[in-house]
């Protein structure tokens, strides 16, 4: 078994290699920048500094996501102890603390230092799981407007502002394996869903009496069904989206079930979400996703596949972060976010 493990991941990692050395290559490659890419993140490595403001709570986040990104940046290369040589600093507070409370640490911070006056805020990142809401006073406002949230996907409508704040990868709760599928493969299914009883249940009744779907709820093979069909289907919550990765290793392509456009996608700013997952409306019932996936013509949804297969690496972490993993890639994220501006004060608003 850990020969195959071995193998599948090797392979993964191949496809994904061939892609980064091949970055003129727009059509092969799922970057939105494809060009820059490899040149922006090496450069990442050797001069991204973060300075962490110091706190005496002990703090605990209960995301796996959000859990791993925190660990690893404390154990990373990228902090500083020097703030004069940080690009963006790092507020630290509990994702269990109310408005007034962060608020109160803001005030803190831009009474003891003199880094967030510089740009109100515009170069500092905290890490809020359910991402924080609007509020009236001033220093809770410009966390809120002015500093990139980094939370949990997905994230809340009015919780997140897209091109700002960054949304994490999901951690998978089940047990695939990431895994590489071939390009010839036969898939005899055109559509799976793991259920977890708690949404839209009519949809997922008409699904149930059709035969071209897979639909469960206590998978016994979850990975050969996975690779045995052509879309996997995802309703737009945390519970169903966390096997997200290793759909899309698997080659099998995402379908994100959701009324509303999603603007949160993980590593949003990196991949080419448009052209690797689809976005279908509940209210569209069971024929009408059906006849959605069945439309897609072959040549698009071979495309499709092979983006999600080279992009999978970057949604993966690791107990011990490695190079374009998940961690590595919101990093990086946070280094193309570095050229901050000034926002306008509240009083001007």
């Amino acid at each position: 078994m850990a020969a195959f493990t071995f193998s599948l991941c090797f392979l993964l990692s191949f496809a994904f290699l061939f892609v980064l050395v091949h970055p003129s290559s727009s059509s092969s490659s799922p970057y939105l920048y494809p060009s820059t890419f490899s040149m922006n993140y090496n450069k990442m490595l050797t001069s991204f500094k973060i300075f962490i403001y110091p706190t005496t709570q002990r703090i605990t986040f209960y995301s796996p996501s959000a859990s791993n990104f925190y660990d690893s940046l404390l154990n990373s290369a990228f902090i500083t102890q020097e703030p004069e040589e940080a690009h963006l600093f790092f507020v630290v507070f509990s994702p269990e603390v109310s408005t007034r409370s962060q608020a109160r640490l803001v005030r803190e911070l831009r009474t003891r230092y003199p880094y967030w006056n510089r740009t109100l805020g515009a170069d500092h990142f905290f890490i809020s799981p359910e991402g924080i809401d609007f509020s009236s006073d001033r220093n809770a406002l410009e966390l809120k407007k002015n500093s990139v949230q980094i939370s949990v996907f997905p994230t809340v409508s009015g919780k997140f502002i897209p091109h700002k704040d960054i949304s994490l990868p999901p951690v998978s709760k089940s047990s695939l394996v990431l895994s590489h599928a071939a390009v010839n493969m036969d898939r005899s299914f055109l559509g799976y869903l793991k259920w977890d009883r708690k949404t839209e249940a009519e949809l997922v009744e008409e699904l149930r009496l059709d035969t071209e779907f897979v639909v469960e709820t206590e998978p016994l093979d979850q990975l050969g069904r996975v690779k045995s069909s052509k879309f996997c289907l995802f309703f737009y919550d945390a519970e169903s989206t966390a096997d997200l990765t290793e759909a899309m290793a698997a080659g099998c392509v995402p379908v994100v079930i959701v009324d509303r456009p999603v603007q949160d996608f993980p590593l949003m700013d990196v991949l080419r979400w448009s052209e690797m997952a689809l976005l279908i409306g509940n209210r569209r019932g069971g024929q009408g996703l059906k006849a959605v996936l069945g439309g897609v013509p072959e040549d698009r949804y071979e495309r499709m596949r092979e983006l999600c297969v080279a992009a999978a690496h970057h949604m993966v972490w690791n107990a011990e972060p490695q190079a374009y993993d998940a961690f590595h890639m919101v990093i990086y994220q946070l280094w193309i976010r570095r050229h901050t501006i000034r926002y306008t004060r509240r009083e001007e608003f």
